[in-house]
């Protein structure tokens, strides 16, 4: 099932009412202006900063009808998992590149580029394109001493049935690791 965004997190997140961000919105003519547009006006305003001005915006064009759920500015879907599991960033990466192995597809579609993998001090990361266009990225960060969490974006789908199959994939797949 598709979900929109949670209105009382962005509540909570930005410290003032929906009906206050509403008010801004429609005295901007938001209806008329781009997903960076409405963000920036978020922001410059004081209504909200950074992930919380994009969190807002897309649960206001969501409201609009803009974009259903799950779907990016570009139009396409995207999806998330994610699990937090013992051991430092380099252990759950190597956690997960164990799970996988040498993995040529995903739940039937093949891997057509990568896997490649990064580092940053503070971030892991595991990257591949899949034959159908899409991606998947794996993003790993210390959540606290001793334990790391993977956040698992699949971006580029085509169509919001995609996103349920999809984030079921994902969850079981990511619900194997310790």
């Amino acid at each position: 099932m598709i979900r929109t965004m949670n209105i009382e997190a962005i509540e909570r997140g930005i410290g003032r009412s929906w009906t206050e961000v509403e008010k801004f919105l429609a005295s901007i003519d938001a209806k008329e202006k781009s997903h960076k547009e409405i963000a920036q006006a978020l922001q410059d305003a004081g209504l909200a900063k950074d992930w919380w001005a994009q969190s807002a915006t897309v649960a206001f064009e969501q409201l609009i009808g803009r974009r259903v759920p799950g779907q990016d500015c570009d139009g396409r879907f995207q999806t998330s998992a994610s699990k937090t599991v013992a051991g430092t960033m380099d252990e759950a990466r190597d956690k997960w590149v164990a799970l996988i192995g040498t993995a040529e597809d995903f739940s039937g579609v093949g891997i057509s580029r990568g896997p490649e993998l990064s580092e940053t001090d503070k971030w892991r990361y595991w990257r591949c394109g899949l034959a159908d266009g899409s991606r998947v990225n794996v993003n790993i960060y210390e959540k606290a001493p001793g334990k790391s969490a993977l956040s698992l974006q699949h971006e580029k789908l085509e169509t919001p049935e995609q996103l349920d199959h999809w984030k079921s994939f994902w969850k079981a797949t990511l619900g194997q690791l310790s």
